[in-house]
């Protein structure tokens, strides 16, 4: 896959050859994530690892990594920011968006790289993709750009589908914006939406159970880190109340999901690692522009489909980027 900047093709950004050492120094990195620490590291984070190592950034060489993790709750993130910033890290990551802009709010020296972060201006992290301007700058997701193509695609897999449950991770602020998105384009699609939004993962079970008590036609998911390390849970429950699953992200139709749209979400860790790299070799954050995915996934699962009992369209499949068997 290959992703552009904001304004302008990211050719220059592509990863270097391994032999092409950093300096011996050991250099500090803060990662800030809402995630849980027990999922940790996820398969993104570990893509993000590899590309560091493809980089040349060898942990315990001349790499130091220290992880702070929220659990889901947007209320310690000022805390675990403040601490890194108190530990004088050479860079911040944060991921997603309330750890951006905690981080943002924390400090206003230290480089801050974002990642998968769903609307970076309409949350107030960068005033400009192309100029992000001061200490910050990172990579977007898109996350509610996609929303109305998403039902849409759910349109065309279920006609006849007129509430559609949406389930997200109520203390994100960027799914927050998301559903706002979702809410809009669902109006201008006849669909009425219904919030089974948790804040904790206790609460699972009836937000799903909800859902089918509600008649929903499907789940769509707005993807997180907290709510992506919920899939182990969450699509045993759809399956158990019939109900299909539509994401952002592929990794949710490998686990058993129908249907995901939207960009590579390894490729876009792997390309914050190469932000990290510039900014660690003398870059300013303010001379990167924010990058957008260009080129985005679709990924159907059949093995689902059937289990549902939908016959989907040959030329729907024939789209596919992704297709689980």
């Amino acid at each position: 896959m290959t992703l552009l900047g904001g304004a302008a093709a990211s050719s220059a950004l592509r990863l270097r050859p391994a032999h092409a050492q950093p300096p011996a120094k050991v250099r500090r990195l803060g990662v800030l994530s809402q995630g849980p620490a027990r999922a940790h590291p996820t398969p993104v984070f570990q893509e993000f690892r590899q590309a560091l190592r493809e980089l040349g950034w060898l942990e315990g060489q001349n790499l130091a990594i220290e992880w702070r993790f929220s659990e889901g709750s947007a209320e310690p993130l000022a805390r675990l920011a403040a601490e890194l910033v108190g530990l004088s890290v050479d860079l911040i990551v944060a991921s997603p968006t309330a750890p951006a802009l905690a981080a943002k709010q924390a400090t206003g020296t230290i480089p801050v790289v974002f990642i998968h972060v769903a609307d970076p201006v309409e949350a107030g992290i960068v005033a400009n993709l192309s100029r992000p301007g001061a200490n910050v700058t990172g990579l977007s997701s898109m996350a509610t750009d996609l929303s109305g193509k998403r039902l849409e695609l759910l349109k065309e897999v279920l006609p006849g589908a007129a509430r559609v449950a949406v389930l997200w991770n109520r203390p994100s602020r960027g799914a927050a914006l998301v559903l706002r998105e979702l809410e809009l384009a669902g109006r201008q699609l006849g669909l009425e939406l219904k919030d089974i939004g948790v804040s904790d993962p206790g609460e699972l079970k009836e937000a799903v159970q909800s859902a089918a008590r509600a008649r929903v036609a499907a789940v769509m998911v707005i993807d997180d880190p907290v709510i992506a390390s919920y899939q182990p849970q969450i699509v045993p429950l759809a399956d158990e109340a019939a109900l299909p699953i539509f994401s952002l992200y592929s990794e949710y139709v490998e686990g058993g999901g129908l249907m995901a749209y939207g960009p590579s979400l390894p490729e876009i860790y792997r390309r914050g690692a190469i932000y990290v790299d510039r900014i660690l070799r003398g870059a300013r954050p303010s001379d990167l522009p924010v990058e957008q995915p260009a080129i985005f996934e679709l990924a159907i699962n059949l093995r689902t489909a059937k289990a549902l009992g939908l016959d989907l369209a040959p030329t729907l499949i024939a789209r596919a980027t992704r297709v689980v068997e």
